[in-house]
């Protein structure tokens, strides 16, 4: 358990010295675009994608580098897709907001909000109808709950028994709404109803997250069926990387408590410490080769080539 757990807060520092040059390589003016970063949320993907296998899938969303770097998508492809690179994962023309790697069977981010739920569905039906014993982590966040595609998804998926976890993202805020004032009842009432297996979870806490769904994700490998993962988290930067002043929608006391208070990397730190699983002067060492590996990524990226002009037509449908 200690290895699982040193490996859990590598990968959330990981992705959250990621989406920090991300967010350095947009206000340099070097990335076209926006991007929408993770920060803050690093325990849900990492929690979530330490409970399945290489093979499984996932789907995500316009949020999604968290998800693809927890899956394991590396670096330097992901800055070079970023940034329009031809060597990035779709050859520099699929950028922040739908990045795929088949490889790690990530079946691509989705910039339509709720958008990924007919996919994985469609990949939960393959891996049953073909017997590849696959299961799908559908990422959405809970503007998506406002979406009717993900209640035909998640009723197909209970009709058909279909290998599903539904993780539910709820970082507080539709873009620029709390979700109290736009998502009416009991967010967990809503998949009961279709009679999906369900739980909610503190996002915040990367232990608490593997915990509750390595047993929903077995669950559904045995044929059990669906299941919906409520992961209650916080999005400590904008909606996107150009919202910096965010006065008039959340307040600024809120913003400091989570980030003083409900820091996935603090928390798990504070335990692995308390637990003698690791001291300062080990996860100081971490940073500091994680924070070099990171600054070689972006940089190898930036230096990349762009795709030629004659290729634009190639890898592109209509």
């Amino acid at each position: 358990m200690t290895d699982r757990m040193l490996h859990m807060y590598r990968q959330m520092l990981a992705i959250r010295l990621f989406e920090e040059r991300v967010n350095d390589l947009y206000t340099r003016a070097l990335m076209p675009g926006l991007a929408h970063l993770y920060i803050g949320e690093e325990a849900v993907a990492v929690g979530v994608c330490e409970a399945l296998r290489r093979d499984d899938y996932i789907t995500s969303t316009h949020r999604g580098h968290g998800h693809c770097l927890a899956k394991g998508a590396v670096p330097d492809l992901m800055f070079a897709e970023l940034l329009g690179k031809k060597a990035g994962y779709c050859k520099g023309k699929g950028g922040s907001m739908h990045i795929a790697d088949p490889d790690t069977g990530n079946l691509g981010a989705n910039a339509i909000v709720g958008g990924s739920a007919a996919l994985a569905a469609g990949a939960a039906f393959s891996s049953k109808y073909l017997k590849l014993d696959r299961v799908v982590a559908c990422f959405f966040g809970e503007g998506a709950l406002g979406q009717g595609v993900l209640y035909e998804s998640m009723n197909l998926a209970q009709l058909w028994k279909l290998p599903i976890v539904y993780v539910c993202e709820n970082n507080q805020y539709n873009e620029y709404t709390h979700f109290s004032e736009t998502t009416a009842g009991d967010i967990i009432a809503r998949p009961s109803a279709f009679g999906l297996a369900v739980a909610s979870v503190d996002g915040q806490d990367v232990r608490a997250v593997y915990d509750t769904t390595a047993p929903l994700v077995e669950r559904a490998r045995k044929g059990d069926g669906p299941a919906f993962l409520l992961c209650n988290t916080y999005r400590f930067r904008g909606h996107h990387v150009g919202d910096i002043s965010r006065d008039y929608y959340r307040a600024k006391h809120e913003e400091q408590r989570w980030t003083s208070e409900r820091d996935p990397l603090a928390i798990l730190g504070a335990h692995l410490l308390e637990q003698q699983a690791a001291d300062r002067a080990a996860l100081d060492r971490m940073a500091a080769e994680l924070t070099a590996q990171m600054d070689a990524a972006m940089q190898w990226a930036i230096d990349a080539p762009y795709p030629s002009p004659d290729e634009v037509t190639e890898d592109v449908y209509a």
